[in-house]
């Protein structure tokens, strides 16, 4: 089995900053790349961020400028800082993670973590 847990999620302010973590565990062999995605209730989950093993990072429309995406592979986190948030950035954000467990690969989906944010 694979868990990933999110956390720092919460309200700020017009402007604000937060900074989610999300962790895999479980029976991991290893991991090919690590990427946050939002959804705002009645619309698409979109992707935020996605970054590979190597460090090699990709960002949503949306995200580039303000949101930067990191990972420890050794860890297995990665993490998503967000500055300068905006209203329109307020969702539930998931961690997802590419992976190889038990010799499958697979991808794999947090619970999600509700950033809000007030103007």
């Amino acid at each position: 089995q694979v868990e990933l847990v999110e956390s720092g999620g919460g309200l700020v302010q017009t402007g604000g900053s937060l900074t989610l973590s999300c962790v895999a565990s479980g029976n991991i062999n290893s991991i090919n790349a690590m990427a946050w995605y939002r959804q705002v209730s009645g619309k698409q989950r979109e992707m935020v961020a996605s970054i590979t093993r190597y460090g090699s990072a990709n960002y949503g429309e949306s995200a580039r400028g303000r949101f930067t995406i990191t990972r420890d592979i050794a860890k297995k986190q990665v993490d998503l800082q967000m500055d300068d948030l905006k209203p329109e950035d307020a969702a539930v954000y998931f961690c997802n993670v590419d992976l190889w467990s038990g010799g499958t690969r697979g991808t794999y989906w947090g619970q999600g973590t509700q950033v809000t944010v007030s103007s």
